[in-house]
């Protein structure tokens, strides 16, 4: 049994002796972040669905237990720093699509996406699909997702012109300064602002702990279509590939198969509590995974155990989380939001338009169909920019030589 999965110790560690501060800090660091910014996208994504308060607490609960569950498991059966987030693209891409669908309706698709995401990890279908969709066109197909968001967030400046530029302003200087902390540092501001305008909303005193709630789910082809496909596409391609991406980088040798299909599993054996992807993290599990939590790789994985339990804790008090959030004006929580997805925007951008001229283009076309919020035959936009994307690139693709050098 190696002891951090890089095939280097022969035996199992021992939690206790491997045990940090710098490595707790770091990974309770990871979940809290992820609660500054990206949960509040989640939360825009629990408004879109139209959603009372019970049913927002079960999906913060349910978020919160799955990626607990399993970043304390998968990292001590591992030894390997797991980190696992809830999807932000995918919670943004809700934020689009919920709209034309009954909740059981999301559910049904939420299952369907992390059962998918399931079956291609644990048969490895997964790495064989990613090799062979151009990259350009899917990483256009998170920036089309994305950047609607973020520019329509541009409109608080409107509305609450000192909220958001004291946020943005914020939020630049810690880029600037303290690029780690930047969006918690927005997040602060925000709150600051927003106490010292006196555009809190009135806070209902909840006192009781989150818990689940069951919605049966309802299969429509629509849904399937128009949610489960992108959620599927964007969670594989933008979540759970760079977390695969950030281990390796820091020399350790994950089981793909098993920690994207166990991952997707429990996501989709949560999905009928609100849970609308879990995935291996990527932004905020740097902060685990690098050296700032030990300067020993093989000690790592005690910031995955640490961060797995915050979630755990944090989850039980979901309903607390979400009455103190809804008093947040929307207008601080759409400018932090926006600001919170603006690396993963570039990083989208960046791989879109980094191929050739071929599938530059394509990228394109997937962008600005994806961008445009098309519903055509009750198909959200995100579909059709993929399709779109991909009709243009098979329609570019060079036909392979002829042995004598003709085409």
């Amino acid at each position: 049994m190696t002891g951090t999965g890089t095939g280097t110790l022969p035996r199992r560690r021992s939690l206790l002796r491997d045990l940090s501060l710098s490595a707790v800090v770091a990974g309770v660091l990871s979940a809290l972040i992820n609660f500054a910014g990206p949960f509040l996208v989640v939360l825009e994504a629990t408004r879109a669905a139209g959603l009372d308060a019970a049913q927002t607490a079960s999906w913060v609960w349910a978020l919160s237990i799955g990626n607990g569950l399993c970043s304390v498991v998968l990292s001590l059966c591992t030894r390997v720093p797991v980190v696992v987030a809830w999807s932000t693209p995918g919670a943004a891409l809700l934020i689009a699509s919920l709209g034309g669908f009954s909740f059981a309706e999301a559910v049904g698709a939420f299952i369907a996406a992390s059962l998918a995401a399931a079956v291609f990890g644990l048969t490895g279908w997964f790495g064989w699909i990613l090799a062979r969709v151009p990259a350009p066109v899917l990483q256009a197909l998170l920036a089309g997702i994305l950047l609607p968001f973020v520019i329509t967030a541009a409109g608080a400046f409107a509305t609450a012109p000192l909220i958001a530029g004291g946020i943005v302003l914020t939020f630049f200087l810690g880029k600037r300064f303290f690029d780690r902390y930047a969006v918690l540092a927005a997040l602060a501001a925000g709150l600051l602002l927003s106490w010292a305008t006196g555009s809190f909303h009135a806070l209902a005193p909840v006192m009781t702990l989150g818990g689940p709630v069951f919605t049966a789910p309802v299969f429509t082809p629509a849904a399937l279509v128009s949610i489960a496909l992108p959620l599927f596409i964007v969670t594989m391609a933008s979540q759970n590939a760079p977390g695969i991406a950030l281990l390796q980088s820091q020399g350790y040798r994950p089981n793909d198969r098993l920690l994207v299909g166990s991952i997707s599993a429990v996501s989709a054996a949560l999905a009928p509590f609100g849970a609308h992807g879990i995935n291996l993290g990527a932004i905020t599990a740097a902060i685990a995974i690098g050296p700032e939590s030990h300067p020993d790789r093989a000690r790592r994985y005690v910031a995955g155990v640490a961060g797995g339990l915050s979630y755990l804790l944090i989850g039980w008090f979901g309903g607390v989380i979400v009455a103190w959030f809804q008093a947040i004006p929307s207008e601080t929580v759409a400018v932090v939001a926006a600001v919170a997805l603006l690396g993963s925007a570039l990083t989208a951008l960046t791989g879109a338009m980094s191929g050739d001229a071929r599938t530059g283009l394509a990228a394109l076309t997937t962008l600005a169909v994806t961008m445009s919020g098309t519903v055509f035959l009750g198909l959200g936009a995100a579909f059709w920019g993929l399709l779109a994307g991909s009709a243009v690139h098979l329609v570019l693709a060079r036909r392979p030589a002829r042995q004598d050098g003709s085409r």
